[in-house]
């Protein structure tokens, strides 16, 4: 039995498989999920699993070259942005409209579905490399 790091299995062995440039996506309960991209649905109940908690998990075991967020997070939910500035650190920042970030998910991997109410709480993190 895995004793640390991401201890789900469907994202631990999403995670692992990634290559450069590779997206998953951390989504609150209510982003669509298009069909394509595996889903994880680690949501229990409202704000269970919460969105930072679920990222920072991931962050763990995986190498972040740039996150996408939708540009209303950023009007709507300032402090979801300044939580993912905080535990990303340099890391560069694309915005794009809501509904064009709906339509980039289905080139995820996976998106991860949290628990989180908070409005555009979404972010796609796109896989960088160790060297």
């Amino acid at each position: 039995m895995k004793k640390q790091g991401i201890l789900n299995g469907p994202v631990s062995a999403v995670v692992a498989n990634l290559g450069h440039f590779d997206m998953i996506t951390v989504a609150d309960a209510g982003l669509p999920i298009p069909d394509g991209p595996q889903r994880i649905d680690l949501m229990v109940r409202p704000n269970l699993p919460q969105f930072i908690d679920v990222v920072a998990m991931v962050l763990e075991e995986m190498t972040v070259q740039e996150i996408v967020v939708a540009a209303e997070m950023l009007e709507r939910s300032p402090q979801v942005m300044a939580a993912l500035a905080e535990l990303l650190p340099g890391v560069p920042v694309r915005t794009l409209p809501h509904s064009q970030f709906k339509a980039e998910t289905a080139a995820s991997k996976a998106v991860i579905r949290t628990g989180e109410y908070t409005p555009y709480a979404n972010v796609i993190l796109v896989a960088g490399v160790n060297f």
